[in-house]
């Protein structure tokens, strides 16, 4: 009786093998498989395609400090909006606004977060605070990451690193989860955190 394996098909010789299931043994002698060509027991590399390549090249050729820099110009545009916009005289359904609040009434886990942004920029965190606590909590936090990883990609700084473990992430994750629900419960003291 000849045995089965789920790939290969029956087991013992092939009289004309399928070129896909030849897999042969490496040899010690030849050289290692060049990335991009198939390896035994592996998946191929994809190439890269062209857009992959073009922004490959761009940052290649890109100065150090062009990364942050852009960086720093969408943050800019964040403030920007943020200032230009007034988000605390805008009226709840202007747009653009959150798409679950508009449909159901309920604060998304982000609702508040502009108006808290314009509010610190403006010097009031009380207030900020009082539109996303979390938000405020975390912006010296994110700032400092901020500064640090573009000081380092820019000017090559040495800014100490605070090491973020994967728990820490997901104990933030899940204090705003319980936050996000918290905000949305009917009764007080939780009606306060409502926006």
């Amino acid at each position: 009786m000849i045995g089965v394996t789920s790939v290969d098909g029956p087991a013992g010789p092939h009289p004309h093998p399928h070129p896909q299931q030849q897999h042969p043994e490496p040899d010690p002698q030849q050289p290692p498989v060049a990335p991009g060509e198939w390896q035994p027991g592996a998946y191929p590399v994809a190439e890269p395609d062209r857009l992959t390549r073009f922004v490959m090249r761009v940052y290649d050729r890109s100065p150090r400090w062009a990364v942050p820099l852009a960086a720093l110009g969408c943050v800019g545009l964040g403030v920007a909006y943020a200032l230009l916009s007034d988000p605390t005289r805008a009226a709840p359904d202007a747009a653009p606004s959150c798409l679950l609040k508009l449909t159901t009434g309920l604060d998304c886990p982000g609702c508040g977060g502009t108006r808290a942004l314009w509010y610190v920029l403006h010097g009031d965190v009380p207030a900020a605070a009082r539109h996303h606590f979390l938000f405020v909590f975390a912006l010296p936090f994110l700032t400092y990451l901020f500064v640090a990883w573009a000081g380092k990609q820019a000017f090559g700084w040495r800014l100490p690193e605070p090491q973020i473990s994967s728990k820490l992430i997901g104990g933030f994750l899940a204090l705003w989860l319980v936050f996000s629900v918290a905000r949305n419960l009917p009764w007080a003291p939780f009606t306060s955190l409502y926006v």
